[in-house]
C-alpha cells in the first residue's frame, strides 16, 4: 500500500505538468514579435526557449530533479508530499488571482483540487505508515530498517 500511494500520485503529478505545459504552448504559439517584446522576462526566455515549453519556476530558475526530496524515509518522503501538493495548491491560487482567461482557470482550478484529493490521499499514507511503527519512537524511524538505530536506544 505505502509503495503504491507515492507512485500512483507521482504518475498523476506528471500528467498536471503536461496540462499546464499545453496551457502554456496554446498561450503562447501565435504570438506576434511585438508582443514578445512588450514583456522584457518574456523576451529574455524566448532567446533561449523560443516559444518552445521549458519548465522553470515563475521566478526562471529551471526545474530539476535536485527539487525531488526523496530520502527513502517513508515518513520524511511523505511529509515532503504533503509539503509539495500544499506549495503545488498555492501555485494554483496564485495564478486564479492573477489570471482573467475562463479557459485557463478552469483547467487550472480542475488541478488545484487535485493537489488537494493528492494532499488528502498522502495523509492518509502517512497515517498509515505511522500505525505500522514503533509506537514507542518519538521519531517514527523504522527499525527494522536500520538495526543500529534500534540498538542505540
Amino acid at each position: 500500500m505505502l509503495l503504491h500511494c507515492p507512485s500512483t500520485a507521482g504518475t498523476e503529478e506528471l500528467s498536471h505538468l503536461e496540462m499546464v505545459a499545453a496551457i502554456v504552448h496554446q498561450l503562447t504559439r501565435n504570438l506576434t514579435d511585438e508582443q514578445v517584446q512588450a514583456n522584457p522576462t518574456f523576451a529574455q526566455y524566448f532567446v533561449d526557449h523560443t516559444a518552445g515549453v521549458y519548465p522553470t519556476a515563475a521566478s526562471g530558475f529551471p526545474w530539476s530533479a535536485a527539487s525531488i526530496q526523496s530520502t527513502g524515509d517513508v515518513i520524511a518522503d511523505l511529509t515532503e508530499d504533503l509539503a509539495a501538493e500544499q506549495k503545488a495548491r498555492k501555485t494554483y491560487d496564485n495564478i486564479l488571482r492573477l489570471s482573467d482567461d475562463p479557459d485557463v482557470n478552469n483547467v487550472i482550478r480542475f488541478l488545484r483540487q487535485r493537489e488537494i484529493v493528492h494532499y488528502q490521499r498522502f495523509g492518509e499514507c502517512l497515517r498509515l505508515a505511522q500505525e505500522k511503527m514503533d509506537q514507542k519512537n518519538v521519531y517514527l524511524y523504522n527499525p527494522a530498517f536500520d538495526k543500529r538505530a534500534t540498538s542505540k536506544g
